[in-house]
């Protein structure tokens, strides 16, 4: 079972220095992301398999919450257990009010 959480549960855990992993495409990212995200748009997961390997918890997110549960899927065969899919996504995020970062 992927564990998930929502966008309002997600500020606490980043400040707390929680890995969060972004799996929209490039342009998506670099349009706008959550502060300290990390991009592996799900298109590579296939080929970066072992950058979601964590001794903690590994918080994913998309833009509402749809291909980083299928993310969060495809690890699992990988026996990756620790992942947790964030409800809502950037979108939810944006709407709580949040900054997001935009590449340069």
């Amino acid at each position: 079972m992927i564990g998930e959480i929502s966008v309002s549960e997600l500020a606490p855990l980043l400040a707390n220095g929680a890995l969060l992993i972004d799996v929209r495409e490039a342009d998506e990212y670099a349009a706008g992301h959550v502060p300290t995200a990390i991009s592996i748009p799900l298109s590579t997961v296939h080929d970066r398999v072992d950058e979601f390997r964590h001794d903690g918890t590994v918080y994913v997110i998309c833009q509402v919450g749809g291909r980083s549960m299928r993310a969060c899927q495809y690890l699992a065969d990988f026996d990756i257990d620790n992942l947790v899919n964030i409800a809502g996504g950037t979108s939810g995020w944006l709407a709580l009010g949040n900054a997001v970062e935009t590449a340069e």
